[in-house]
């Protein structure tokens, strides 16, 4: 058990809150960021109930201003963190041959960039503190393999694989690793407004015959968090029943 700070982004819903509450349950201090200032409060009540120790802090990844805003108050607060993770994330699904540059943009600015920027301003506060630390990436596996429908999204969450072991060879020296969890088609709020038949194919098509759930990316989040794995460092590991193997 310990009660170093973890910063987890997006944790104002699905896979999000889920590692926010799998981070509280090890005896850590969550700062809950989100753009949805309610569902952020909704996730530290729930974490504070089950005797927790949880708040919440308001952040737009894709607005540079905001992500500095957030480090400094985060850290007036409830000082550096140990854990990262950068966890929020947005997408729509539709032929890339009828999106638009302000599209491309959108995905970019929250997917890849709010990744960076957030790792820039707490990684700094990491180095400074001199206690090494944990940056655990959420990318996605149309990240490795590609997506129909999400070609901008891959090229994105490509790139935050690639950021990742960028970073990993840079800050392993400050005892921080850096690594990455590729989820494949998970039970979110998103997927739960996704006509039927995609839930019903995916199923056919996931070797383990299930979507995934929030808890099955926590699992992997807390792994690559944990004080013992100092030494893995640089790393993908998808979490999709078997669905890909790239």
């Amino acid at each position: 058990m310990t009660s170093t700070l973890a910063v987890v982004t997006g944790a104002g819903s699905g896979i999000g809150r889920a590692i926010a509450h799998g981070l509280a349950e090890e005896g850590r201090l969550v700062a809950c960021l989100d753009i949805n200032r309610d569902g952020a409060a909704e996730t530290v009540a729930a974490i504070e109930a089950q005797g927790g120790q949880a708040r919440a802090f308001y952040v737009d990844i894709a607005d540079t201003e905001s992500v500095a805003a957030v480090s400094r108050e985060v850290q007036d607060q409830c000082g550096s963190p140990w854990v990262l993770v950068n966890n929020a994330g947005w997408n729509q699904i539709q032929p890339f041959l009828q999106t638009s540059s302000d599209f491309w943009k959108k995905i970019l600015d929250i997917n890849l960039l709010g990744t960076v920027a957030m790792s820039f301003h707490f990684a700094n506060q990491m180095v400074e503190q001199g206690n090494g630390g944990r940056i655990v990436n959420i990318s996605s596996d149309s990240g490795r393999v590609g997506s129909s429908g999400e070609s901008v999204y891959s090229g994105a969450k490509g790139g935050v694989i690639g950021f990742t072991k960028g970073l990993a060879r840079e800050l392993i020296r400050h005892k921080i690793t850096s690594n990455c969890v590729s989820p494949g088609p998970t039970n979110t709020p998103l997927m739960q407004t996704a006509p039927p038949k995609l839930a019903e194919a995916l199923n056919r098509a996931i070797p383990a015959r299930r979507l995934a759930e929030p808890a099955d990316i926590m699992q992997a989040v807390r792994f690559f968090a944990s004080e013992s794995n100092g030494y893995i460092t640089g790393q993908t590991l998808s979490v999709s029943g078997g669905l890909t193997m790239a």
